[in-house]
């Protein structure tokens, strides 16, 4: 195996250890917590683990759709979508490193998440609740789990990344005029 098949097969780890924790701790909410219930609290009540249901998505939205518009909506598009990011992955021979690693975590999350769409009836598992202090009119910020971090931490890194490639790229450019 060549050097440039290794750099894109190594980040895939990533995605599979973001399924492998995400629907671990899913399944020790679902077995331990019951459902709409706080299991512990950190920080007085700054930290929660809960266990909610979200047949939505980001935020709840959506969930009082029809079961077929949420299928198609929140599961088919997002694994087509997950397909093609995917296929343009393995195609794709510039992004660095860490944009590989990046995409990755992106992957693992979405697929964490799809699973719980495609297997669990009552929807995605979400239990990480923060006390949000009333910022944008929020006392908590909406309930989410490891995938949905994944998919924000590393969605974060990747436009920094390309940021910071985009201005190195532009330096390189004018310096060389």
């Amino acid at each position: 195996m060549n050097k440039e098949s290794k750099a894109k097969l190594w980040p895939i780890s990533l995605a599979l250890l973001v399924i492998i924790i995400d629907q671990v701790t899913k399944i020790l909410v679902m077995k331990k917590i019951p459902l709409y219930t706080i299991g512990a609290s950190f920080g007085g009540d700054f930290l929660r683990i809960i266990h909610v249901a979200n047949t939505g998505v980001a935020f709840s939205v959506g969930a009082s759709w029809s079961e077929t518009a949420r299928r198609f909506l929140f599961s088919l598009i997002p694994l087509i979508v997950i397909g093609i990011v995917v296929a343009i992955y393995f195609r794709n021979n510039s992004w660095t490193k860490l944009q590989r690693w990046a995409i990755m975590g992106i992957v693992g999350g979405g697929l964490g998440n799809l699973i719980d769409r495609f297997f669990r009836s009552e929807g995605v598992v979400d239990f990480i609740d923060v006390k949000f202090y009333g910022l944008f009119g929020l006392d908590r910020w909406p309930t989410f789990n490891i995938a949905d971090s994944a998919v924000v931490v590393c969605g974060i890194l990747l436009i920094i990344s390309f940021i910071v490639t985009s201005v190195k790229e532009s330096k390189n450019n004018k310096s060389e005029e």
